[in-house]
């Protein structure tokens, strides 16, 4: 099995390497610390399963893992993260993400996934698994989101408003909606709560 491993923290990034490197079966063929990188070394390596971080710059792991599936190359994608957040998991499994497992998963359990997800199977880590149906779909719109988004570092409505290129009337509809569906008083709470539940 030919694999990629994509996260923007070499230290882990070569951890993950090592460790697939010691199965007989697995042969990691390609790195990349940046989202933007790993479409064109899927092509150039023919990779069987990527492993992707959610956070990366470039480009994060879940639109990573979109792309992947329009290209039509036929790679898999398993998402291993620390962000075990159940929001996270929906957004890659509707990304077409056939995994999706923690960064402190055991080795063996880890190589076992990347062994399964290529054999077209669906591995998800199981506490995950069961958060995300408690929690519920993301109840917010992609607008709502990306206003959200742009609120994050505290911005005021004017700089969210042109980050979105929307009015400012508009984005303030779209938070006081998102503060409404969050249960939150303030945009900068809406949005950490949304952050913190893999919303965004």
């Amino acid at each position: 099995m030919r694999v990629l491993v994509a996260d923007d923290q070499a230290l882990v990034r070569g951890a993950v390497v090592t460790l697939l490197g010691l199965e007989p079966d697995l042969d990691v063929v390609a790195e990349a610390g940046r989202g933007d990188e790993v479409l064109d070394l899927v092509r150039a390596h023919d990779v069987d399963v990527a492993l992707l971080d959610v956070e990366m710059p470039g480009m994060d792991g879940i639109e990573v893992c979109r792309s992947l599936i329009a290209s039509g190359m036929g790679v898999r994608s398993l998402i291993v993260t620390t962000f075990g957040r159940p929001g996270f998991v929906r957004r890659a499994l509707e990304a077409g993400a056939a995994g999706f497992v923690v960064k402190d998963t055991p080795a063996s359990e880890l190589a076992d996934a990347v062994r399964r997800v290529h054999a077209g199977e669906r591995v998800i880590d199981g506490a995950l698994a069961a958060e995300s149906l408690i929690e519920g779909a993301n109840p917010l719109t992609v607008r709502e989101q990306d206003v959200l988004r742009a609120a994050l570092g505290g911005a005021p409505i004017a700089v969210v408003a042109k980050a979105v290129h929307l009015s400012e009337g508009t984005v303030r509809n779209y938070l006081s909606s998102a503060m409404a569906k969050t249960a939150t008083s303030t945009r900068a709470e809406a949005a950490v709560h949304a952050r913190d539940r893999g919303w965004l």
